[in-house]
């Protein structure tokens, strides 16, 4: 390349000449915004690790996700604060559940707006596990059973797509028969594939109460060093019938995102968690970076990276932010 007869300055010169050559581009309707929805009415409960983050009761839920859709964001995702706990799990898939009320509010009063919800007992459990517990062990197959009956739930409540969450091995394919089972074959399935143990979904555990009461979750949640192991997991979860698989969390494994979807055709969502909002958040009342460049710079970059759809707590903020 001869200097200075290219010069790729040229087309950095002004905004609309970047605007024209920009190779990625951000849009509303990449984005899910993530929802914390309880019990009772009138409940506005703030979230001390994640600032701007509440714990909404379904009234306000409500008029929370008609903004939502009023800034052009297509979807949101629940997950649900119970009003009990037990070993079992079972208020996950009470027909009458928070998340069920959640979802039949949200299909009558904010019509259009695509609701998806989470599957996995950790916040219904009173050990904060992903699945049922034996002597201290994780119990798979058993934990099969309550996924099932939790996704129908949701299903039977209205749901637009499920999102199993938990790693547990064979529940997207679980799950995959059941709905269909109860007649629901064209309810999409978005299987978190490819999630790695990570320090990163600490906010989450304290917005959702669901640390683990002992040990931890490297039993079924990825090494975070592991790429082929990855693949491996969004390969059984094609296998398995998911209609869209996730990494999560996305700006530590942007390398995965791009093998993701370097591998596979498959719709790819990726989730920016609760301590990347909140890294940013600390970050930006501190005056050490400037939020707004820093939220579009990290979203971008998790698009850049080959996610089709990007779940983010920041969804409000950029949907404001974007000209689109």
């Amino acid at each position: 390349m001869a200097f200075p007869r290219h010069r790729l300055r040229r087309l950095r010169q002004n905004e609309p000449l970047r605007r024209m050559v920009r190779e990625t581009r951000l849009s509303r309707a990449d984005l899910i915004a993530p929802f914390f929805v309880t019990g009772g009415k009138g409940q506005r409960q703030a979230i001390e690790s994640m600032p701007g983050q509440y714990r909404l009761s379904v009234d306000l839920l409500v008029k929370e996700a008609a903004e939502v859709q009023q800034l052009g964001i297509p979807a949101v995702i629940l997950f649900g604060i119970p009003d009990r706990k037990d070993e079992r799990g079972t208020s996950a898939y009470d027909p009458d559940g928070v998340v069920q009320r959640a979802i039949r509010a949200l299909k009558e009063q904010v019509p259009g707006l695509l609701v998806i919800t989470d599957v996995c007992i950790d916040e219904y459990t009173s050990h904060g596990h992903c699945g049922l517990v034996q002597d201290g062990k994780i119990l798979n197959d058993a934990t099969l059973e309550c996924l099932q009956a939790m996704a129908r739930t949701h299903a039977q409540a209205g749901a637009d797509m499920v999102a199993p969450s938990d790693m547990m091995d064979g529940r997207v394919g679980a799950i995959r028969d059941e709905l269909d089972k109860a007649g629901f074959v064209d309810l999409p399935i978005m299987a978190y594939a490819a999630k790695f143990a990570s320090c990163f979904y600490a906010p989450f555990r304290e917005a959702a109460d669901s640390s683990p009461k002992f040990g931890d979750r490297q039993s079924y949640q990825m090494d975070p060093a592991n790429v082929r192991e990855a693949l491996r997991e969004i390969d059984a979860d094609i296998e398995e019938g998911a209609d869209i698989v996730m990494v999560k969390p996305a700006l530590p494994f942007l390398d995965i995102i791009a093998a993701a979807r370097a591998h596979m055709r498959l719709p790819l969502a990726a989730y920016q968690v609760s301590g990347e909002y909140s890294m940013i958040k600390a970050a930006a009342r501190a005056g050490w970076l400037d939020e707004e460049r820093a939220v579009m710079e990290s979203l971008l970059s998790i698009k850049r990276a080959g996610a089709d759809m990007i779940l983010s707590y920041f969804a409000k903020d950029a949907a404001r932010l974007l000209g689109d």
